[in-house]
């Protein structure tokens, strides 16, 4: 056990954090689980992905023709399956996809906070990438644990990446750290700078990864599946620090989920990816109030997002095409009940079916529009994955 979880006082033995009333008592952090509505003009954007394609071996392709634009101080939920293309999309854009897989076409294009010319990330060198990654984009995953040097402390890991990203001295990192400790919610932090991963709970590791992500301030923060693994009351702290954090360091984050109760609750925008391809994307209030596509649809069917009354499983009927299935048509055709001999013989292409919105589907219309009210996060979490049952 972790000497902090043995010392007495006003923190969660469990997570490092304060105790005391419960965090949904306060009507001020109770979770909302309605779409935010965005009403602001158009962000200047800040990474725009062009035409990505993504392949397996160089003849497998896993992500096809993925484009999209993140503006400045935005979230943007990215939802889907798993083997959707998510991850890919976004380990494409941080330049880290596992050996024998490539990007082979598109762009991936990194704006400058100064106005000067923008960088083409899918071009950059090694030395290059040093000089983004960490630094000008962060990034938290599921499973901190794994991403920490179990020999290290925690407080020396966040101090390295200072000294390294930032030039502090060693004093100026060590200082540095424990304040971006208080800044994430650890309590005690100059005590947790000398311990080790091992030490920690969950929930404290990802806010660790969490401050190592931000300590060199990036203009964009990617959260890959950063709280799938945690309980539920964690999760809705640590989303909340992401929301604090994005406000007052004017962060853009990108959010990779499976849990569309959490693009509801903290997204401006949601993009939904199947089959590698993006099937819709748009406000979030739009999009899950009507969705544009069959997929969408029954994601939220999955979800049962504001629906109190149905206690079933629900689950998605048949598999998604094998990652580089060659179809004629529409990926999601064979799961649709919409689908026409239309849909199957030729490819879909994203096109406009509103303000700000696209859709990969030939109905002319969505489904009519669903009534989505506050609702409980214990109720609400949902894994959009195969089978998925709420």
């Amino acid at each position: 056990m972790s000497p902090l979880a043995e010392q007495p006082g006003s923190t969660d033995p469990a997570d490092g954090t304060a105790t005391g009333a419960h965090p949904y008592d306060d009507p001020a952090h109770a979770p909302r689980h309605t779409p935010r509505a965005t009403s602001e003009p158009d962000r200047a954007p800040v990474l725009t992905v062009s035409g990505l394609d993504v392949t397996i071996g160089g003849a497998v392709p896993a992500v096809r023709d993925v484009s999209f634009a993140l503006g400045r101080g935005e979230a943007v939920g990215l939802v889907g399956e798993s083997g959707s293309g998510k991850s890919l999309t976004c380990r494409s854009v941080l330049g880290v996809l596992p050996p024998g897989i490539a990007v082979s076409a598109g762009r991936i294009t990194l704006a400058d906070p100064e106005g000067g010319a923008s960088a083409e990330l899918t071009a950059l060198t090694r030395p290059q990438w040093d000089a983004v990654r960490g630094r000008r984009i962060g990034a938290v995953f599921q499973d901190p644990a794994s991403y920490l040097n179990p020999s290290l402390t925690v407080g020396r890991q966040l101090a390295e990446q200072l000294r390294v990203g930032r030039g502090l001295s060693r004093t100026e990192a060590h200082d540095r750290a424990v304040a971006l400790f208080t800044a994430v919610g650890l309590h005690r932090p100059a005590e947790l700078y000398h311990h080790y991963p091992h030490e920690l709970s969950g929930g404290m590791l990802q806010r660790v990864l969490i401050a190592i992500a931000v300590s060199c301030d990036p203009e964009l923060l990617i959260a890959d599946e950063a709280t799938t693994a945690l309980d539920v009351v964690v999760q809705a702290e640590i989303l909340e620090l992401l929301q604090d954090l994005r406000e007052s360091r004017g962060l853009t984050l990108l959010l990779v989920t499976h849990d569309l109760a959490v693009v509801a609750e903290n997204c401006d925008r949601v993009i939904v990816m199947y089959a590698g391809e993006i099937v819709e994307d748009g406000p979030t209030a739009e999009v899950l109030a009507a969705p544009a596509h069959p997929y969408t649809e029954t994601l939220l069917k999955v979800a049962a997002i504001g629906d109190r009354d149905r206690w079933e499983p629900a689950v998605i009927p048949g598999r998604p095409p094998e990652t580089g299935a060659a179809l004629p048509g529409c990926r999601f055709a064979e799961r649709c009940a919409y689908a026409t001999a239309e849909c199957t013989a030729a490819p879909v292409a994203l096109r406009s079916v509103g303000e700000g919105r696209r859709a990969r589907c030939l109905r002319p219309a969505g489904p009519p529009a669903r009534d989505l009210p506050t609702r409980s996060v214990a109720v609400a979490r949902t894994t959009a994955t195969e089978g998925a049952t709420v």
